[in-house]
């Protein structure tokens, strides 16, 4: 047998390099300044995005909604790397399960999708602070996206972690992020200070190198403190008459390149107690027409908007504090339980006057379920299982302090203090300067009292004999993302007064309200007392069995007021069915059990109906708002009910 002949055999392997490297070459993604385009690979290439959160989304559906945006024509997907979800703590780092970012890269990539991702550091999103951790309020005077040393430390230990993980699926070596956005709508926050623009850009760079490409995006009026030179600027904005205008205030800030919208709104967010967001699929369609036709990219906020499960909503502040709601629907394209709608027709047969789109049928819509109504039983006010919620028993201080000073980011503490002497006549109770951040169940002698809520004016009267008990549990409804440049402390910021007497020693429970929930209710370790008839916060649940088909489904709340809820353990979120907009709360049948026991939990802050039910529907029911309360209660600082527009995501 002959051997090859070597010099034949290492001039193969030679060219068979030079070809690899020169594909590894040819993969780059630039802007063409001179003919107003980016290139791919050198070719003249366009983006037609959706936003998606991995975060608002389970995992194992990541592949269905990626795979339905391609479909629906999409070649990018862009998303938000939210900081307090992956860093808890500071040091420690949390990129499993539904953090895991690189599986969800994995996914893009096998949807054949590209990526435009947006690390922040903060990121507004609707989600809680934005994405900045709230650990940061530790330091209570930290100056949050500023060149604050503090604010900056802790910044680049974050980024030192985050962006050498994504490092390798950069575009030109070989993965599918094509651009990354610096900070985000930083001209909307009024600080504009630039020095701190320039670190972070300065720290993209050195942890990502030169090659990629680095954008900022602001609305139309924050434009001069979002934008920086060395950083490709493009623009936000929803369905608009002129849309030539406003790229040509785009213009201004970058003269030569292609024009971006970053995040044009296919519907909007709800806030608790307005009208659910409906924005007209005709309206939607012909504004991304008008801007394909001008050769723009555009990325569309959101395609598929999901749930803020848990915790995790955001809030504004636009004349009084704005939380959003569990469901982030959005009116996007693919709704919250990922089924396709007619917008999503309509913008795709846009997209298909410009590019190819995928052969082939959408998936059809997830089957949906029916069950109930089902009767649920009390378990116990909350306070009767204090030790179980709070087994490090209290942390005394003459003033109360704040969640921050505390280490207890969401959900609920108590403030607990005694009644030095006795209040014969009903006397005023109320913290100063809308120190209650953000709502407060108050509680003399285990009965509730009434409820005093941010912003809002409530005239509580209290009396009670020397030594009674006055317990406040202070809810967390989720720290702001928009509209505000100041921390976003929760708690009592205050000391409460009785009259003109000002409340001290004070015990503050920190409430493991989670841990409870899974762990301890599963098992009912100890044989308890049948429970009193309730007065304030208190449990219920029950447990069903699905004996057909599971689906997805919509649990429904009709007579309950306020509260969070958990099936099998897992923390669907916030409902409010005596405020509304949104009445149903999204189930995703993953996270039911088929012909086994299920087991749901609720924590009913104020008070429920004496049987109190629930049911489970097959379609979800997002836009009923009880206006007449609302606007009641609102009287005193706001004159009408009006809709409002706010830009910032």
């Amino acid at each position: 047998m002959m051997l090859p002949d070597l010099p034949s055999l290492l001039l193969r392997l030679v060219v068979l390099l030079l070809l690899l490297l020169s594909q590894a070459e040819a993969r780059s993604f630039v802007v063409d300044r001179e003919h107003d385009r980016f290139l791919l690979n050198g070719i003249p290439f366009r983006y037609v995005s959706g936003s998606l959160h991995y975060f608002r989304v389970p995992p194992v559906l990541w592949a269905d909604r990626l795979l339905k945006m391609q479909l629906s024509g999409l070649n990018a997907v862009q998303f938000y790397v939210p900081w307090n979800y992956h860093e808890p703590e500071p040091g420690v780092y949390n990129f499993n399960g539904s953090r895991d970012l690189i599986a969800f890269l994995n996914e893009a990539a096998r949807a054949n999708l590209l990526v435009i991702l947006r690390p922040g550091p903060y990121i507004c999103a609707e989600w809680e602070m934005g994405g900045l951790p709230s650990w940061l309020l530790r330091k209570p005077n930290i100056h949050l996206r500023t060149s604050d040393p503090d604010f900056l430390a802790a910044v680049d230990s974050w980024f030192k972690v985050l962006l050498p993980k994504i490092y390798p699926f950069l575009y030109h070596n070989g993965g599918n992020i094509i651009s990354i956005q610096v900070e985000n709508e930083y001209g909307s926050y009024r600080a504009c200070d630039f020095k701190y623009m320039r670190h972070l850009a300065g720290l993209f760079r050195a942890l990502l190198g030169d090659e990629i490409l680095l954008f900022t995006t602001d609305g139309p009026q924050g434009l001069r403190c979002g934008s920086l030179q060395g950083l490709y600027t493009t623009i936000d904005f929803g369905p608009a008459d002129n849309v030539t205008k406003l790229f040509s205030l785009l213009r201004n800030y970058e003269p030569h390149g292609p024009l971006v919208n970053s995040e044009y709104y296919t519907g909007w967010l709800d806030y608790w107690g307005q009208n659910h967001s409906v924005r007209s699929s005709a309206a939607i369609a012909q504004g991304l027409e008008k801007m394909l036709e001008l050769g723009a990219s555009v990325n569309m906020y959101m395609f598929h908007g999901g749930t803020n499960f848990g915790y995790w909503n955001g809030a504004d502040e636009k004349g009084r504090f704005l939380p959003i709601t569990t469901s982030y629907d959005y009116d996007a394209p693919i709704s919250e339980a990922g089924d396709p709608t007619p917008k999503l027709f309509a913008l795709r047969n846009v997209i298909s006057k410009f590019q190819e789109i995928p052969l082939g049928p959408l998936p059809p819509p997830s089957p949906k379920m029916k069950l109930g109504p089902l009767t649920v039983s009390l378990d116990g006010n909350l306070l009767s299982f204090l030790d179980f919620l709070c087994p490090q028993g209290p942390i005394h201080s003459v003033l109360p302090l704040t969640f921050e000073a505390v280490k207890q980011d969401h959900g609920f503490m108590l403030y607990r203090t005694y009644l030095t002497y006795t209040v014969f006549k009903p006397t005023l109770f109320w913290v100063p300067n809308n120190g209650v951040h953000d709502r407060a169940y108050v509680m003399v002698d285990g009965v509730l009292m009434g409820v005093l809520e941010r912003n809002l004016k409530h005239d509580l009267y209290l009396t009670g004999k020397i030594g009674a008990k006055l317990d406040i549990l202070l809810e967390n409804m989720g720290r702001l993302s928009f509209g505000s440049n100041h921390s976003d402390f929760k708690g009592l910021l205050e000391p409460p007064l009785l009259g003109q007497t000002i409340l001290t020693e004070w015990l503050m429970f920190p409430l493991k309200v989670d841990k409870l929930v899974r762990w301890w209710f599963p098992l009912q370790l100890m044989k308890r007392a049948q429970p009193q008839a309730p007065s304030g916060p208190a449990f219920y649940s029950t447990t069903f069995t699905v004996l057909g088909t599971l689906g997805d489904t919509y649990l429904y709340l009709p007579g309950w007021t306020k509260g969070q809820v958990w099936i099998n353990g897992f923390n669907l979120g916030r409902y409010w069915t005596k405020r509304g907009p949104q009445q149903t709360l999204y189930v995703p049948r993953l996270l039911l059990f088929s012909k086994s026991i299920n087991k749901i939990t609720l924590l009913e802050l104020e008070n429920v109906s004496h049987e109190p039910q629930i049911q489970f529907l097959d379609k979800p029911i997002l836009n009923s708002t009880l206006h007449w309360g609302y606007t009641y209660f609102l009287s005193e600082t706001q004159s009408s009910y009006e809709p409002m527009e706010l830009s910032g995501h």
